[in-house]
C-alpha cells in the first residue's frame, strides 16, 4: 500500500470510533490578515491531487490521480471577482500531459519544460512545451542526487536555486540544474541545506512586503504533520527552522503549493481530504523578477506558445 494513501485509509477505520474531521485554519498570528476560502475540487481531475501551477494568469495545472503510474496533469480555468481574486473554476479540466506517480511538485524550469515530481519511485518528470508526456524522467536514487527516498517537492528559490524536498527523509535540498543539451535538464548531486520534517511537500515563497513578514519568507506544506508552517529564509530561499511558526493548521493532507500571479494569493492543493484547493488571499500583489522563475513574464510568454501550440496539435485538445 503507498505510505501516504495508506495514512488516509487508516484514517478512515479511526473515524469508525472517533470521528476526525479537518478544520483548515489561518493560526491566530495571521488570522487578522489573511482569509483562507476552499473552492473546492476541480471538476474532471480525478483524485488525489497532486502539484499545481499557473500556466497563464487564468489557466491552472493541477496534478490528479497523485502517486499512481496513471497520474496526469490536467488544465482547468479560473474564475475571478472584481478584485482578481480567484473564487473557482471555468468549465472543466482537460488532459494537458500524463505524468506518471505525480506528487506534490510541479513548476517551470527557465527554458519552460514543466517539471514534476515522482513519489514513491523518487524521480524529477520533464515535460517540454507542447508535449503530452514527459520527454526525460530523471532517477534521483541513481543519479548521484543524494536526495533521500522519495522526493515530494521541488520549487525555484527567488535568486534561481533550484530546490528538491524530500518528503521520506524531511529534507531540504539544493540541486544544480544543467541543460543537457536536448531541452531537457540534468540534476547534480544535492546539497541538504536543514530538514524541516513533517513531510515536506509544496513550497511556496512569501512575496515581499506582504503583512507579518518583516523577512523575506517561505511557506511550506507539511503533509505528514497536518499544517502549513512559516519560515524565514536565508539568502539562498533556505528555510531558518528556529523561526518556524504555524500559518495553517487543521489540514488533511497539504500537498502541492503556487503563488497567484495576478494577487500573490497562497494557493495549494490537498491530498485526499475532499481532494480541493484552498486559497489565502492577503500577500503582497507579486513583482515579476527574472530570478522569480514561476512569475517571469517571459516564461509565461513561452507558456502561452506551448498551449497555442498544444491546441493546434493533431491528436490533442480542441
Amino acid at each position: 500500500m503507498n505510505w501516504k494513501f495508506g495514512s488516509f485509509a487508516m484514517a478512515a477505520l479511526a473515524c469508525a470510533v472517533t470521528p476526525v474531521v479537518h478544520a483548515d485554519t489561518v493560526a491566530p498570528a495571521f488570522s487578522a490578515d489573511y482569509t483562507l476560502t476552499n473552492i473546492g475540487t476541480p471538476t474532471g481531475v480525478p483524485g488525489l491531487l497532486g502539484g499545481i501551477v499557473f500556466l497563464n494568469p487564468n489557466e491552472l495545472l493541477v496534478g490528479g490521480n497523485a502517486n499512481n503510474g496513471s497520474g496526469s496533469i490536467y488544465e482547468i480555468g479560473v474564475t475571478r471577482d472584481g478584485a482578481g481574486n480567484i473564487t473557482g473554476y471555468s468549465g472543466t479540466a482537460t488532459l494537458y500531459s500524463t505524468a506518471p506517480f505525480i506528487d506534490g511538485g510541479l513548476v517551470f524550469a527557465p527554458n519552460g519544460d514543466l517539471l514534476y515530481t515522482g513519489y514513491p519511485n523518487n524521480t524529477i518528470g520533464e515535460i517540454k512545451p507542447g508535449s503530452t508526456s514527459p520527454d526525460k524522467i530523471v532517477d534521483l536514487n541513481s543519479n548521484g542526487s543524494g536526495v533521500a527516498s522519495s522526493v515530494g517537492s521541488i520549487q525555484f528559490a527567488p535568486n534561481g536555486q533550484f530546490k528538491i524536498l524530500s518528503y521520506n527523509g524531511g529534507g531540504f535540498y539544493t540541486a544544480p540544474l544543467t541543460p543537457d543539451g536536448s531541452g531537457t535538464y540534468d540534476i547534480g548531486a544535492a546539497t541538504l541545506e536543514s530538514t524541516p520534517g513533517g513531510g515536506p511537500e509544496g513550497a511556496f515563497y512569501v512575496p515581499p512586503g506582504s503583512p507579518d513578514f518583516s523577512n523575506p519568507s517561505l511557506l511550506l506544506a507539511l503533509y505528514s504533520a497536518g499544517k502549513v508552517e512559516a519560515y524565514s529564509v536565508d539568502a539562498n530561499g533556505n528555510p531558518i527552522l528556529s523561526t518556524a511558526q504555524d500559518f495553517i493548521t487543521g489540514l488533511g493532507g497539504a500537498e502541492g503549493a503556487t503563488i497567484d500571479p495576478v494577487t500573490g494569493d497562497f494557493l495549494f492543493s490537498t491530498f485526499g481530504s475532499g481532494n480541493h484547493i484552498d486559497v489565502v488571499s492577503g500577500f503582497a500583489s507579486p513583482v515579476p523578477e527574472p530570478a522569480y522563475l514561476p512569475l517571469s513574464g517571459a516564461l509565461f510568454g513561452l507558456m502561452a506558445i506551448a498551449a497555442i501550440a498544444r491546441r493546434k496539435a493533431p491528436g490533442t485538445k480542441a
